[in-house]
């Protein structure tokens, strides 16, 4: 818990200050890369070491996702990772 309490933070400081911050990957856990350019900004999120998707977020504009595909990047609308949500409470 005091992991996930500390990545967040370090993750929040990174993005504030314009530094790109990769999560710890001793679990085998995903990483998320942030990385700041002066009209966009890029979560790199990889699995194993492996790039499995790019969220690119522009200033003005929609953000959109690439996603690796035969040696190459295809864009698209939508995120192709599948993430447990699990609602824990509700009122």
């Amino acid at each position: 818990m005091r992991k996930w309490i500390l990545a967040g933070l370090l993750a929040t400081t990174a993005a504030f200050s314009g530094v790109s911050y990769a999560a710890d990957d001793d679990l085998g856990e995903p990483q998320i890369i942030i990385t700041h350019k002066t009209d966009k900004t890029f979560y790199e999120y990889r699995v194993n070491g492996e790039v499995v998707e790019i969220k690119v977020v522009p200033k003005n504009g929609k953000p959109y996702y690439l996603v690796p595909v035969d040696g190459g990047m295809r864009e698209s609308d939508r995120s192709q990772l599948r993430i447990p949500k699990w609602v824990i409470f509700q009122w």
